[in-house]
């Protein structure tokens, strides 16, 4: 059974889900949208009245929010794909309860599975928290402190996925001031849909392949924000670095 055939099934599945009482008050379930086979997959909360009513993902006001932020970016909807952490309208846009994300969740674990994207963005706080926890990695849990690991991408322990928390596109609607915020992190889903240019001629990759250099690095950098990498502006501008030189811009004389 081909990928698409069982995306198709689960769809089918979560349009009949009973598991928590959201299937007593919703339109519609909203099921994932986008390129099956992407990089990149952005989880956000849940779907709004509009999503809901229509039963399509982000098409209300912060889908409208998020096509301006794709568009700046310059990236498309073709090239990611999109779902929930809860498949269902909260009424009247409360918090999830911990019941519904555990019934929820399952549905998205397989999702995860089937699309298998190299980077998981969720957005918002209750989508980071539940992604971040579910991969091992520790947050800061008040919220007024979270907002500091948006736009931050870490790795999972075991290094199956990088994770990019982000805000979510609604948080503009509540306060404009966060706009340049917003487009800086977002710009960087357009980094994370290829490997840095330089990277197959890169001693970071050779130190890598030889067992010397932590994978980690590959996956912050030369696989992921490798516009941070120091070695990547150096290489723009013709200048020369060592090859000892770690993304970073630290050297680690121990590389050989």
């Amino acid at each position: 059974m081909n990928k698409k055939t069982k995306i198709e099934n689960l769809n089918r599945e979560l349009a009949t889900c009973t598991q928590c009482r959201l299937a007593e008050t919703r339109a519609h379930v909203l099921c994932g949208e986008g390129n099956i086979d992407a990089r990149l997959m952005l989880i956000a909360q849940a779907p709004g009245e509009t999503e809901d009513k229509e039963g399509r993902m982000f098409i209300g006001p912060s889908g409208k929010v998020l096509d301006i932020l794709f568009d700046v970016s310059g990236i498309t909807r073709e090239e990611v794909y999109i779902t929930n952490l809860i498949k269902c309208m909260l009424p009247k846009c409360r918090k999830p309860k911990q019941i519904e994300i555990s019934s929820c969740s399952t549905y998205l674990e397989r999702e995860i599975d089937l699309i298998d994207p190299e980077v998981l963005v969720p957005l918002g706080y209750y989508a980071s928290k539940y992604i971040l926890e579910r991969y091992g990695l520790s947050f800061a849990q008040p919220r007024k402190e979270f907002m500091y690991m948006y736009g931050v991408l870490v790795v999972a322990p075991d290094n199956s996925k990088k994770i990019l928390p982000i805000q979510h596109p609604a948080a503009l609607l509540h306060n404009a001031s966060i706009k340049n915020v917003l487009i800086r992190n977002y710009k960087k889903l357009k980094i994370l849909l290829h490997e840095c240019k330089w990277y197959a001629s890169c001693p970071m990759k050779h130190f890598y392949e030889a067992g010397s250099l932590d994978r980690k690095w590959i996956e912050l950098y030369c696989n992921g924000d490798w516009l941070q990498c120091v070695r990547y502006h150096m290489e723009e501008r013709g200048e020369p670095h060592p090859d000892q030189m770690l993304p970073d811009g630290s050297i680690d004389e121990l590389l050989i």
